[in-house]
């Protein structure tokens, strides 16, 4: 099973596609169009920044424990980065100190009940696809949700940056299982075929190295 992670914008989605495709599995996709609360926490933040998490959380759970029952699927976000989002949140003023708790409690029983409801504990690889925040603030300009633009709420060029900034600290100190980042920007395999085919090559040589690992270990 391979997880993918990233901000806003970064490909994550469309690598997923991609890996799926090549390896002929079954794919994951984040809950986004058809979410209802999603559109309420851009009108409202502070209101509603404890109901988006626990709606991702819900999903992001349910998502890892089927991914883990099979092989060869493919998550486009997964529940590992999921403390990350909210507690930026929580630092922004927008989530009270008793709903960080009732969070990092329920995170912490998911977490521990992983292993036994999936056949796997962690997922095979993680793949971080790194991009600048001008790519970032680019590729969420290009797909158009209304209310991601900042346009709609010029506060968000703070949060989008902010957010950009910590995936770097928390892939260092991500170890649930091996890892692998990718530099969006040098590999654009959103819109270079060339790049996409260089992308699919590395996490094919990291898959085999993680294989040779468990078999030597």
């Amino acid at each position: 099973m391979i997880v993918l992670a990233g901000t806003i914008g970064a490909g994550k989605s469309s690598l997923t596609e991609m890996i799926a495709n090549h390896l002929n599995s079954e794919a994951f996709y984040e809950s986004v169009d058809d979410n209802e609360v999603l559109p309420l926490f851009y009108q409202d933040p502070n209101k509603y920044a404890f109901l988006l998490q626990i709606y991702f959380l819900n999903k992001r759970f349910d998502s890892i424990k089927k991914a883990l029952q099979h092989e060869d699927n493919v998550l486009d976000r997964s529940i590992y980065e999921d403390s990350l989002l909210f507690h930026l949140n929580a630092d922004l003023g927008r989530a009270t100190a008793t709903e960080v708790q009732v969070y990092d409690e329920l995170l912490a029983n998911m977490m521990q009940e992983l292993p036994f409801a999936a056949q796997k504990k962690h997922p095979d690889l993680l793949v971080h696809i790194k991009v600048s925040f001008e790519t970032m603030l680019a590729r969420i300009k290009k797909r158009g949700r209304e209310f991601e633009q900042l346009e709609y709420d010029p506060s968000l060029y703070d949060y989008y940056q902010e957010l950009n900034r910590r995936y770097d600290a928390w892939f260092e100190n991500y170890h649930e299982s091996p890892k692998l980042q990718i530099d969006g920007d040098l590999l654009n395999f959103v819109e270079d075929e060339v790049a996409a085919k260089e992308v699919i090559q590395l996490i094919d040589d990291k898959l085999a190295e993680i294989r040779q690992l468990e078999f030597i270990g």
